[in-house]
């Protein structure tokens, strides 16, 4: 479905705000804060520091990831009676491991206009910092906080060739980095703390080389990691085993065979038939 992003109809406008910094904000971003009917945010203290130093004086209601459902219908309401709204998250760009996204998808729905503005956002000044190769890249967000979770996700990723870009909070930058070094190997790595802030501090080396033995460092973490660049030769295994490799590592079925499909240069569909005859149907 096509829709114009600025048809004059009211409208819900995702307005990124300073990842620390507080002058790392765009002019278009201080004047929509001024101009629109009301703001949805995280933390309504957060937000309104940041309109303090802007002189921005206009209504905050709370929209966090625990009432996000609830908080839609408030929306659809405003919008319904030509209200424009602006969302924001305390930090970066909203949706972006952060919530908006339910509220978005409903609005979407009911026909309304979704503006998002460029503006900050953690992932690309890590990225840009970095020293690693920044195309093609991934951008995952946080890992499962469950450490046997986290394995699983990490082992789907080890034979990934794009650079990786991650989040993680302070209590669990360790674990996550020895997880990483564990089934990736050695690689080349990144860490960005406190970006735009006082403390900024990026750790550049390797995933063998680089440790965070610091319990005090505070701050959220941007981990850049470099992608799976050994070339690996599949021509003496066969469709059946090398999709079992990937199903091994916690892929499912169905991706694993796409993967195998990609890095034998073949189609899908003979992959599907190959494995059907050699593995399982046989």
């Amino acid at each position: 479905m096509s829709q114009k992003s600025y048809d004059g109809q009211a409208c819900l406008y995702l307005i990124p705000t300073p990842i620390g910094n507080l002058e790392d904000i765009t002019i278009r971003a201080i004047n929509l804060l001024k101009s629109v009917d009301c703001i949805f945010c995280e933390d309504t203290r957060v937000t309104g520091n940041l309109l303090k130093k802007y002189d921005i004086k206009n209504q905050l209601i709370s929209c966090h990831e625990h009432n996000e459902e609830q908080v839609k219908e408030k929306v659809i309401e405003k919008l319904a009676a030509g209200k424009t709204i602006g969302l924001v998250t305390d930090q970066g760009s909203p949706i972006i491991s952060d919530p908006g996204y339910v509220v978005v998808l409903e609005v979407i729905r009911q026909g309304y206009a979704v503006v998002g503005l460029p503006g900050a956002t953690a992932f690309v000044p890590a990225l840009i910092s970095s020293g690693i190769k920044p195309s093609p890249f991934l951008f995952y967000g946080f890992l499962n906080a469950k450490n046997s979770k986290q394995r699983q996700e990490l082992e789907s990723l080890k034979q990934y060739p794009y650079t990786m870009i991650f989040y993680e909070a302070p209590h669990r930058i360790q674990t996550t980095l020895k997880n990483i070094k564990e089934i990736f190997g050695n690689r080349k790595l990144s860490i960005a703390r406190e970006l735009s802030k006082l403390y900024e501090e990026i750790f550049r080396g390797s995933t063998y080389e680089i440790n965070l033995d610091d319990n005090s460092l505070k701050g959220e973490f941007v981990i850049v990691v470099e992608g799976n660049q050994e070339v690996v030769d599949y021509s003496n295994i066969s469709i059946e085993e090398h999709i079992k490799l990937y199903m091994d590592d916690g892929m499912s079925e169905k991706d694993a065979m796409k993967q195998v499909a990609k890095e034998r240069n073949i189609s899908k569909s003979i992959v599907y038939k190959e494995y059907k005859i050699g593995g399982k149907d046989k």
